[in-house]
């Protein structure tokens, strides 16, 4: 049998790998699946666009997942390649519909020959002190997380390494304090 999965009904060996850890929870097998997939996984997230930090944390949460949810696969209907890559494209736009970052600067059209004019700046000033005082509301816990993340424009990943902290509650803090901005704002839109 060959180390790629095929069709024809013979089973992949990595299909056989999954059956051994949805059958008999295996470790040596899911090492196995874990050394096969990891490197493919985080290849096809990374030519997606997605940053090198993130696909780390998403190749660890697709495998995880596998792991867990194994007594749900069934090679009648997949091969193991297809049911773990279908886990890591859920997950890969379960993270993009979570974080919904602004789009960088460069993708909103620009009229060169306007100049802002007084009550332009002016708007933009109270838009800007609005903000500020939003974020001095913030604990000073949400108010590092966001500032990290949109300010200094750090991965998850960044965070975790530069506090310490868990990822979950880096993103528990970010998520409760862009839900009280977006509260405390709302009036701007």
């Amino acid at each position: 049998m060959g180390s790629g999965d095929q069709g024809g009904g013979e089973l992949s060996q990595q299909t056989l790998w999954l059956l051994a850890v949805r059958d008999r929870r295996d470790r040596e097998a899911f090492a196995c699946l874990f050394d096969y997939y990891a490197p493919r996984l985080k290849g096809m997230l990374a030519r997606s666009g997605m940053p090198s930090a993130a696909t780390d944390d998403l190749v660890q949460d697709v495998l995880l997942t596998a792991w867990q949810k194994a007594h749900q696969f069934d090679p009648a209907r997949a091969q193991a390649s297809a049911w773990i890559y279908r886990i890591a494209r859920n997950r890969q736009i379960d993270l993009i519909r979570r974080e919904r970052r602004p789009l960088p600067d460069a993708v909103v059209p620009e009229d060169e020959d306007s100049e802002p004019d007084a009550s332009q700046i002016l708007a933009l000033d109270q838009e800007t002190g609005k903000l500020r005082e939003a974020l001095d509301r913030l604990t000073p816990e949400q108010r590092a997380m966001i500032e990290q993340a949109y300010l200094g424009d750090l991965t998850h990943t960044e965070i975790r390494q530069r506090t310490g902290l868990p990822l979950g509650t880096i993103k528990s803090r970010i998520r409760l304090g862009l839900e009280r901005l977006r509260h405390e704002l709302k009036e701007l839109r």
